[in-house]
């Protein structure tokens, strides 16, 4: 009986992590490109002038998932420029990078939080969600929300070198 043919790296399934990037907390989020439907996951606080503990706490949830590629929400302004928080988001996919040496591209963020605020305040008015929210489940449904815009292929032009 022969033998099945190999999938190759573009069609097989890979688990993808997402970032909303902030400079007090960092939103994440999992999913895969099978189903296309991702997960918020959790939030990390970023210590005042210290990254070094969140890129810790990163390397953890790399090596516990093994993702193919990590994906960063950019923010833009309505007009298509960049904001104010941009340069910043840009530093930190680079340092995921080349610390983790995972391919990273970045998504427009606009209105993911608000997006994301919307959807959990709509499942805790459903009966769904019980726990009051929290900023860090916004920002975990926010990575979840950018991560869901890259597998509809809402893609910038910007990936990571």
């Amino acid at each position: 009986m022969p033998e099945p043919a190999a999938r190759t790296p573009s069609t097989a399934p890979e688990l993808i992590l997402a970032f909303d990037y902030g400079q007090r907390r960092i939103g994440l989020a999992v999913g895969d490109t099978l189903t296309r439907s991702a997960r918020p996951d959790s939030a990390l606080q970023v210590p005042t002038g210290d990254e070094a503990p969140v890129f810790d706490a990163i390397a953890l949830q790399i090596k516990a998932l093994r993702p193919a590629r990590l994906i960063v929400g950019c923010p833009y302004h309505a007009d298509g420029t960049d904001g104010a928080q941009a340069t910043r988001t840009r530093a930190f996919a680079a340092q995921l990078h080349s610390r983790f040496g995972l391919p990273v591209e970045l998504v427009d963020e606009r209105h993911s939080s608000q997006e994301a605020s919307a959807r959990l305040k709509e499942l805790r008015r459903s009966g769904q969600r019980r726990r009051r929210l929290r900023k860090q489940d916004i920002d975990g449904g926010a990575a979840a929300v950018i991560l869901e815009r890259w597998f509809a292929g809402e893609r910038t032009a910007e990936v990571v070198p």
